[in-house]
């Protein structure tokens, strides 16, 4: 094929906050979601497995309809190029053959700059000699969500309406993903005990803007697009992608692990996972694991896989049966990705992968369950474009992770795995990604590969207790074994780095870049009970604040909130359902009254500044969505973060406290003390770039002016790679 991907002719044209559980009826909505969406309307039997049209591509199917499409298109080949050259648009001559585009999500330029230093990042300081090292600008926020849309439209928040992990829904108040919107099903054929649902339910991308490599189809010009944050449901391009953050696991969260133990307790796990009490003993234990809700069924009850472990002291193991599989699990050891088959209705099954591991069996038993990701081969939900490409990487790579937040990052917060456990998850599922990169740029012979790996932001989130003295969550730290994880992280990527350089031609440009840096969080700031002192917010009668998602809050009295890391909305009438605060001069004098404030904020038993600098939305945003976006963003100073309780609706308890958790690093800060990196291969133009500058370089490598809307300035004014021959030619001349 014309840009060496054999999946080129089906294309028809261009068309941490945190994962903390959801409130109930968020969660029900997802879930319900989920599932709707393995229905067609057309008889159950019709199904093989999940998926309306999706999962019907399995192995045999898939192989059969791409050698038969591949066959079309070497017959119609002739009469497409003539329907091109008659209506498609018209480019300049390309200043290069590929762009490679390599994100490592959250390195930071100050690590960077001293690991270069000492000698140890050795393709990245050569990358930079040969071509150019910059800070990057990031966005406000800078987090992942907003900067990886802003790279991908080369647009302001404002213009693309991606501003935090979550936003709010203005009647209920209660958290809602920023990035995506799932619909539900209300219309079924019932059949006694069972239902049919007679439609989809939508699922939609809320991103707005189009991405460069939709643009760059519409001049037929191959992109291939991996693990790039906010592509859920994928964008239907002249290409192919695989969707990543906001994908959810087949529960319709963000990411539930599931602990099975003797061990009794009746505290619930805070952040993103289920307990679940083992039945039976001493050498053979019960349970369920209950899967996404049954939409087959009167009632919605949940499927069902039963659990059983029974245990051989004597071989040290334990024979782990999940429905009809069974598996052995050594202590301590992490299993490679398990299939998960549950019946939802005569011939209808969803599949999901989890991996396994053996926690403890000695006088407790204890089993830990990976979040229940989709299944790539038979997927319940559209996590790529085309829809069998999912499928396609499966049967290239193997099994894979499809958890829009991959890394287990909660499991480890709570205590139930640890750092060993967790390194070999996000190293794992690093080279899964590396697996599916290489086989992408060894195929692509003209146009554009992107590729997120975020293993580097998973590991500096939750190691960087380790890398500086006092930190609160950083005990033992002289002795802690992964202690130098994140320096071993930078080597490992550079590492990466060297291996795609080395298959770089002459006509290619790299860029490998990072959507902001990263710091310490030592440090929470509970912006409602802030808000709660300080008179701006208050409570319920009866009510202490101690319940999540702002369910205590008295709107009738409250004048402004904070939903999400980053964001303080105001109660405005008009917008919020029962919003207090009038718009205009009110509202203004209110924004700039809390902006005064909150500015310089003081963490006195720390006698440190907690928040550098809050920014009015109309101050660094502009575009059609601004209406959309939080009132004020607060850039919190290295150290200080959003709290937990803050970012899961908690009112109750002090304004600052110490961060104790494993998760330890992060960048919702002040943008300006976390910039991200840029290399390129090539000297680039300007001396301050910004991470909404890459889509109008990519549009303009390949000759395509951006569009007016963009707000990004491509990087190069003339072609690198002519410059680099009139460079080189001075050089053997000299």
């Amino acid at each position: 094929m014309a840009n060496g991907s054999e999946l080129q002719p089906t294309i028809r044209g261009p068309s941490a906050t945190s994962r903390s559980a959801m409130p109930s009826r968020f969660r029900r909505r997802l879930l319900l979601a989920t599932l709707a969406a393995l229905a067609a309307a057309a008889p159950a039997a019709a199904y093989v497995g999940p998926g309306a049209g999706i999962a019907l591509l399995s192995s045999v199917g898939v192989v059969l309809m791409t050698l038969l499409l591949a066959l079309a298109s070497i017959l119609i080949w002739p009469f497409r190029v003539l329907w091109r050259l008659l209506t498609g648009k018209r480019a300049r001559a390309p200043w290069v053959r590929r762009c490679i585009a390599v994100g490592l999500d959250g390195l930071d330029p100050r690590l960077t700059d001293r690991l270069i230093a000492e000698g140890r990042l050795p393709n990245l300081a050569r990358l930079a000699a040969q071509g150019s090292y910059h800070r990057l600008r990031t966005t406000y926020p800078a987090m992942t969500p907003v900067a990886w849309s802003s790279f991908a439209t080369g647009t302001n928040p404002g213009k693309h309406n991606i501003f935090d992990f979550i936003d709010r829904d203005r009647k209920t108040y209660l958290p809602v993903l920023s990035s995506a919107e799932i619909g539900s099903v209300d219309r079924f054929l019932r059949l006694g005990k069972w239902k049919l649902p007679l439609r989809k339910p939508a699922i939609r991308l809320l991103r707005k803007s189009r991405p460069f490599w939709a643009i760059l189809g519409d001049h037929r010009i191959w992109s291939t697009v991996l693990r790039v944050p906010i592509t859920f449901p994928p964008d239907r391009f002249y290409g192919a992608e695989l969707s990543a953050m906001s994908v959810p696991d087949l529960l319709g969260t963000q990411g539930t692990f599931h602990l099975f133990t003797t061990r009794r307790s009746g505290a619930r796990f805070k952040e993103g996972g289920q307990r679940v009490a083992l039945a039976g003993g001493p050498e053979r234990y019960t349970a369920v694991l209950h899967g996404p809700e049954n939409i087959f069924r009167a009632g919605d009850p949940p499927l069902a896989l039963p659990v059983e472990i029974r245990l051989d002291r004597a071989a040290g193991c334990a024979h782990v049966r999940l429905g009809d599989e069974e598996h052995r699990l050594e202590p301590r050891r992490l299993t490679g990705w398990v299939q998960l088959t549950f019946p939802a209705a005569p011939t209808v099954k969803v599949r999901g992968l989890t991996r396994l591991m053996l926690l403890e069996m000695d006088d407790e038993v204890s089993l830990y369950l990976s979040p229940l990701n989709l299944d790539p081969e038979t997927p319940a939900m559209p996590i790529s474009h085309p829809s069998y490409y999912a499928t396609y990487l499966a049967k290239r790579v193997g099994p894979f992770s499809t958890l829009g937040l991959a890394e287990d990052t909660w499991a480890l917060n709570e205590k139930v795995t640890d750092d060993a456990t967790f390194l070999a998850q996000s190293y794992d599922i690093d080279r899964e990604r590396e697996a599916m990169f290489f086989a992408a740029l060894d195929r692509l012979v003209r146009g554009a590969l992107v590729c997120v790996f975020d293993g580097s932001d998973r590991i500096q989130h939750m190691f960087w207790r380790y890398l500086e003295e006092g930190h609160p969550a950083g005990e033992n730290r002289e002795h802690a074994e992964h202690r130098q994880a994140i320096e071993e992280m930078y080597v490992h990527y550079d590492a990466l780095v060297g291996r795609v350089m080395a298959k770089l031609r002459p006509d290619d440009l790299l860029f490998v870049l990072s959507d902001h840096g990263f710091t310490s969080f030592r440090r929470g700031v509970n912006l409602n009970a802030w808000l709660l002192a300080h008179g701006y917010l208050a409570l319920r009668e009866g009510c202490d604040g101690s319940t999540e998602w702002l369910r205590d809050v008295d709107w009738s009295r409250t004048r402004a909130y904070s939903v999400g890391l980053t964001g303080i909305y105001l109660n405005l009438a008009g917008r919020e359902a029962e919003g207090i605060v009038a718009p205009g001069a009110e509202a203004e004098a209110l924004r700039r009254e809390l902006i005064g404030k909150l500015s310089g904020l003081r963490d006195e038993e720390r006698d440190e500044v907690g928040i550098n600098e809050v920014y009015a939305a109309v101050d660094v945003y502009d575009g059609p969505y601004l209406p959309n976006a939080p009132d004020l963003i607060v850039g919190f100073n290295h150290g200080y973060r959003i709290s937990w309780d803050c970012a899961t609706g908690v009112l109750s308890g002090p304004v600052f406290e110490d961060n104790v958790k494993a998760w330890s690093g992060d960048h919702c800060v002040d943008p300006k003390v976390v910039p991200g990196v840029l290399f390129c291969n090539h000297a680039i133009a300007r001396d301050e770039p910004a991470i909404v500058d890459l889509a109008p370089t990519v549009l303009r490598l390949f000759g395509i002016d951006a569009p007016a809307h963009m707000d990004g300035r491509a990087l190069f004014e003339t072609s690198p790679l002519a410059r680099q021959g009139a460079a080189g030619a001075t050089r053997r001349a000299a």
